[in-house]
């Protein structure tokens, strides 16, 4: 979090507590004045009150069980009042901190986003520039078309993740429900991903006639998320194993890679919106922080889970269980 959000959040979370201790100080001078008056008022009316009345004991009581019904008046009046205070003053000190968490992510998605632009664009740009100027073999030809398309197709991937999640978070998105060959898809993704980045090493295992309903493109962009987001954080050596079986009634893929592997503490923070571990302004890998969370809510639209665990002896297998 940047020096200036951190101040913000530390201004913020210092005038909470004044407030909510002035308040607090408020309510219990408020119920001290109330308890105070109400025995003065009882004194009075005792001091008028004859011990030869015939009545004395009667009025005596009555003066008492006055007192002890506007005592536990205040006190429940007070303790509700109090109540609702602090449920205000915690949902507001939630939303505030929620705020500045926001807006610092959605400042690092705009950081991440010109960069995953102007990357691309320039790479693409460079690349035609020197089919125009040059003439070229066909084996260097193929070689810069080939890294044209890729630039292009990350920009068609950012693209597409930005659209969805928008879609996906207004309810916008008209999902198809619909029995689908999961095996074959998964194999569709890989053989385009293997054309894309021939590089790589690849390896699946999948299950043929694995079947299960949802809507095609989202699971398309579900297997391609996984996949890529271990290109990014694996070396280039080292190989990416896909799987897709059954377990009982249950379908389970799974993409293992053998990069630095994900701390504990950030297993479950690598699924929300925007988040990616480190600076903007140092971090060197690609991503804009909307892969894995647009995983973990097409997950959910299809009744499904995603969890993230430790490969052995490194690296990270995302596996979502359908």
């Amino acid at each position: 979090m940047s020096l200036f959000k951190t101040r913000r959040l530390a201004i913020a979370t210092i005038v909470w507590w004044v407030l909510l201790v002035y308040i607090v100080a408020g309510i219990a001078w408020w119920f001290i004045a109330l308890q105070t008056q109400s025995r003065q008022m009882t004194n009075y009316k005792l001091q008028e009150l004859k011990m030869d009345d015939p009545r004395y004991e009667a009025r005596l009581n009555a003066l008492n069980d006055e007192e002890q019904r506007k005592t536990a008046q205040y006190i429940g009046e007070g303790s509700t009042f109090l109540l609702l205070i602090l449920f205000g003053a915690l949902f507001v000190y939630r939303e505030v901190r929620r705020q500045i968490r926001l807006q610092l992510q959605q400042q690092n998605f705009m950081m991440a986003v010109t960069h995953e632009l102007k990357t691309p664009i320039a790479v693409t740009k460079l690349n035609l520039e020197t089919l125009q100027k040059h003439k070229l073999d066909e084996q260097k030809q193929q070689k810069i078309i080939r890294a044209a398309l890729q630039e292009t197709s990350r920009l068609d991937t950012l693209a597409n993740n930005i659209l969805v999640a928008s879609q996906l978070e207004g309810g916008e998105y008209n999902q198809a429900k619909e029995e689908l060959d999961f095996s074959t898809l998964v194999l569709q993704a890989l053989q385009d991903l293997k054309h894309r980045f021939p590089e790589r090493k690849w390896q699946d295992i999948v299950e043929p006639d694995r079947t299960v309903k949802g809507d095609p493109l989202l699971l398309q962009m579900l297997v391609n998320n996984l996949a890529e987001n271990a290109l990014k954080y694996s070396p280039k050596e080292s190989p990416i194993t896909i799987t897709l079986k059954k377990e009982g009634p249950r379908v389970i893929l799974s993409v293992k890679d053998e990069g630095p592997g994900i701390p504990e503490n950030e297993k479950k923070k690598i699924f929300n919106k925007f988040y990616r571990s480190g600076s903007e302004k140092t971090r060197s890998t690609q991503g804009t922080g909307l892969g894995l969370y647009l995983c973990k809510e097409i997950a959910r639209d299809h009744r499904a889970t995603i969890k993230v665990s430790d490969n052995s002896p490194i690296g990270s297998i995302f596996t979502v269980t359908f």
